[in-house]
């Protein structure tokens, strides 16, 4: 494997190193670069450097350099392609090994087009990261391609502007065998990522390090544990609260193992903080919120949304969304999404408490980027106030 600056992090798992890798975001935001750079000087680079935004910097190798009418001045006939390869260490990734390539092409206008071509997917429901019709790059990997390629006209001193187009030509049977098309995303994989980096799951691995890390909480004599599914609810805590990542212990889809370890080593409260689409499934006592193991968000807020007097229609409509934001947009858009959210918390309180057996107290907060604070339940809220203070 070309030596790419990503070998030197891993994790340790009986004294087993996990490799990391990287993402399909990073991938295309590589492959515009390198495409950029043999847009406007006729060579396409060995390698190309990319700081991912989980501040890891890397060096890909360019794969399949492809130019069209090299000219080296701003026309709309000229493009050039270029290719990077996923690795995704030793993460059980069904993209690892796959092309994912960049078309760049010069158009006289300002600004930077981003689309998605052959294997990528393309929105086809509402209430996903992008509208209808677009293609399934999320934004951090849209603002890395934009970055990436603007980096290579200033050093080129490419004064015109660029479209782009991202494929990779194995994504059409790949996400076959993904949740894309339950989800309404048709004809390809999604490009993904909010750090630029993968980082191995290993089930066991993964437990072991929430269980040290609360360890070493207790160990420093904190008595309130606060916990987050991810990078969202870490976003969200340090926007709404000023806590750092170092403040918190991220127990990915593990919540009900992290309340468990939680009582075990000790702690007298736990906070919970995280986004609707995962901490809905608590209100149906689902403890474990990857997919694999039950969704029912759909069923679970149409519950909410019953018990807060909505009617057969509006139900029917819930069950019909693909996501919680579309769900929240038609509860918001009938007036109940407050009282429904309350109802959400109260059913999420129970379950928590019946986890934890009453030994300790379990405060939850449910966010959403669209609407904000959801819920605050347990004695949340008190605690936030004592946080803001």
């Amino acid at each position: 494997m070309h030596e790419t600056g990503i070998e030197a992090y891993y994790v340790l798992k009986d004294g087993k190193k996990l490799r990391f890798g990287y993402t399909t975001g990073t991938c295309a935001a590589a492959a515009a670069k390198a495409a950029a750079y043999l847009l406007f000087t006729g060579r396409a680079p060995k390698t190309v450097h990319i700081m991912t935004p989980k501040g890891i910097a890397l060096d890909l190798e360019v794969l399949e350099p492809s130019l069209v009418k090299g000219a080296k001045t701003c026309d709309h006939d000229m493009s050039a392609s270029c290719a990077i390869r996923k690795y995704s260490g030793d993460d059980p990734d069904i993209t690892n090994g796959i092309l994912v390539y960049a078309k760049v092409q010069a158009k006289k206008e300002p600004g930077i087009d981003i689309d998605g071509g052959t294997g990528v997917g393309r929105i086809t429901k509402p209430g996903l990261k992008q509208p209808i019709g677009e293609a399934a790059i999320n934004p951090v990997p849209r603002e890395m391609i934009r970055q990436a390629a603007e980096e290579a006209m200033d050093e080129c001193g490419a004064v015109c502007g660029l479209r782009i187009e991202i494929s990779v030509p194995e994504g059409v049977e790949i996400a076959k065998k993904t949740f894309n098309p339950r989800l309404g995303i048709e004809g390809g994989i999604s490009i993904l990522g909010t750090s630029g980096i993968v980082e191995p799951m290993s089930e066991e691995a993964l437990l072991e390090s929430i269980e040290l890390e609360i360890r070493q909480k207790r160990a420093l004599g904190l008595e309130r544990l606060i916990i987050t599914p991810g990078n969202y609810g870490a976003d969200f805590a340090r926007d709404s609260w000023k806590l750092e990542d170092s403040d918190l212990v991220k127990c990915s889809n593990y919540i009900g193992r992290t309340l468990d370890m939680a009582v075990s080593e000790g702690f007298q409260e736990v906070l919970l903080i995280g986004h609707v689409g995962k901490l809905i499934k608590l209100a149906g006592g689902i403890m474990n919120t990857h997919s694999k193991e039950g969704d029912g968000r759909a069923e679970l807020m149409a519950a909410c949304a019953l018990r807060a007097g909505a009617d057969a229609d509006l139900a029917r409509q819930i069950l019909e969304c693909v996501t919680t934001d579309e769900m929240l947009r038609l509860m918001h858009e009938a007036g109940l999404m407050e009282r429904a959210m309350e109802l959400m918390g109260e059913r999420i309180d129970f379950y928590v408490r019946h986890r934890v057996k009453d030994q300790i107290t379990v405060g939850v907060v449910v966010f959403t980027e669209a609407y904000g604070m959801l819920c605050a339940a347990g004695p949340a809220g008190e605690w936030l106030q004592q946080m803001r203070g």
